[in-house]
């Protein structure tokens, strides 16, 4: 069955490499930081601030691309799975489309404490909380973007 929602090529690839690219700088940083850099009670690593800032510019074309899917495929993806539309198939998909909203907007407001706000003693505490918000994130993209089986 062809998605009722379905999200136009360009915003897809979009979203995918900007999805791809943070979760790749993100566990490339964690990794330099905690095997040899600072984390790990060492001088910072030379890759820490360029990790950093890649995975700082995919956050920006990710918030773009939020704000795109924002204006089209989750008020049409709300409309579609409200009771009145008696698609019960498409339950998995409001549910994970609603985790996912929530938990991007948990990301957004711990690396917006992180960048601006965190005091020294919180830092690491809030860093793996951004983290697990993150792979959390990754873990329901490919639960969310799965197709509806439509049932009995």
């Amino acid at each position: 069955m062809a998605s009722l929602n379905r999200v136009a090529p360009w915003q897809r690839r979009l979203l995918h490499a900007s999805a791809w690219l943070l979760a790749a700088s993100g566990t490339a940083w964690l990794a330099v930081h905690y095997l040899w850099g600072a984390g790990a009670g060492e001088l910072p690593h030379p890759l820490e601030p360029w990790l950093i800032r890649l995975h700082g510019a995919a956050a920006f074309a990710a918030l773009f691309v939020a704000g795109v899917l924002a204006a089209g495929h989750i008020p049409n993806g709300w409309r579609l799975t409200s009771p009145r539309m008696r698609r019960p198939d498409l339950a998995g998909q409001r549910r994970t489309g609603l985790a996912m909203t929530a938990l991007g907007a948990g990301a957004v407001f711990t690396a917006y404490l992180l960048y601006y706000f965190a005091p020294e003693p919180v830092r690491p505490a809030l860093g793996w909380t951004h983290a697990a918000v993150g792979l959390a994130m990754a873990l329901l993209v490919p639960l969310h973007g799965r197709p509806a089986r439509r049932g009995g």
